[in-house]
């Protein structure tokens, strides 16, 4: 949880915020690939089967870049916190994976908690 921001959540609500302001749509964009040596590392662990960790590794390390690039946009904007993060990815070529990160963008203040009658 420690790399995790903070203010951002899938939902569109953060508990014990209000949304002061909306900038629209984030995003952070990443493409990758395995070198050769890498293919061929993790060819080798295929043969045995279970978890492939070189891929893992890949695939952690190029949401986390999506993730981090997608906080650096929103930022720029002006905003503190991300709702609706999601992630997509696509294979551009064999072997070439985009990964993309995005959400909304907002300004966030603590909620107030209600008036007493």
């Amino acid at each position: 949880m420690s790399d995790t921001h903070p203010l951002t959540t899938t939902g569109f609500e953060l508990s014990g915020y209000r949304v002061a302001r909306s900038f629209g749509v984030v995003r952070g964009i990443v493409v990758r690939s395995r070198s050769i040596v890498g293919n061929i590392g993790a060819s080798i662990q295929s043969l045995f089967g279970g978890n492939i960790s070189l891929y893992t590794n890949l695939c952690e390390r190029a949401r986390d870049d999506a993730f981090n690039e997608m906080l650096t946009h929103a930022g720029q904007l002006g905003a503190n916190a991300v709702v609706g993060v999601r992630y997509d990815a696509t294979e551009i070529a064999p072997g070439i994976t985009e990964v993309l990160c995005y959400g909304t963008a907002v300004f966030v203040e603590p909620a107030r908690p209600p008036a007493l009658a």
